[in-house]
């Protein structure tokens, strides 16, 4: 029997996230043509590569884990580059874990957001596009973070506040609004 790859694991996840949020449908179908591309997963693609990131959410699900970012200087979701990892949701989950501490995280299945965002100009390496999958992530066990080297800091802030935040950047307002409007 053939096994899937992970490649068409994520093309079936865009798929069905474009099905589930048809507002995100042409960016899912930005991002199912970059799975042709076979350095997709590397940040050696200068033109473009995916990254994954982690809503990560407290469990009773009314607050969500920050990272002032160090680069950015902004206050962000959790996540990074996948660095040729194909299982993105897998990315999301490692990149929680390593900029949080937090031990026992779990990721809910299937794709929450997609963003594609610029990055900028920094330490030498050009501009370039983020092509960003957002997974779902629930602290199950302890909230008692540890700030790490590509943060600022971090804080557990939330949902409802983040939405109506009208200085905070705009995906993660989306993600708030779209995370309280759940059913």
């Amino acid at each position: 029997m053939e096994t899937m790859t992970e490649s068409e694991g994520l093309r079936g996840e865009l798929l069905d996230h474009a099905a589930r949020r048809p507002d995100q449908s042409a960016i899912a179908a930005g991002f199912i043509r970059l799975l042709d591309d076979p350095d997709a997963f590397e940040r050696r693609r200068l033109s473009g590569h995916f990254t994954a990131s982690a809503w990560l959410v407290d469990r009773g699900g009314t607050r969500v884990l920050l990272t002032h970012h160090r680069k950015l200087d902004r206050w962000l979701q959790l996540g990074g580059h996948a660095d040729g990892d194909r299982d993105l949701a897998r990315v999301a989950l490692r990149e929680a874990e390593e900029e949080s501490g937090l031990a026992g995280l779990r990721v809910v299945p299937g794709i929450f957001d997609l963003d594609r965002h610029l990055i900028p100009e920094h330490g030498g390496v050009p501009a370039h596009w983020h092509h960003d999958v957002r997974y779902v992530v629930v602290a199950a066990g302890g909230e008692d973070f540890v700030v790490g080297d590509e943060s600022l800091d971090l804080a557990w802030r939330d949902i409802a506040a983040v939405a109506e935040d009208a200085i905070a950047d705009e995906s993660l307002r989306r993600m708030a609004a779209r995370w309280l409007a759940r059913a």
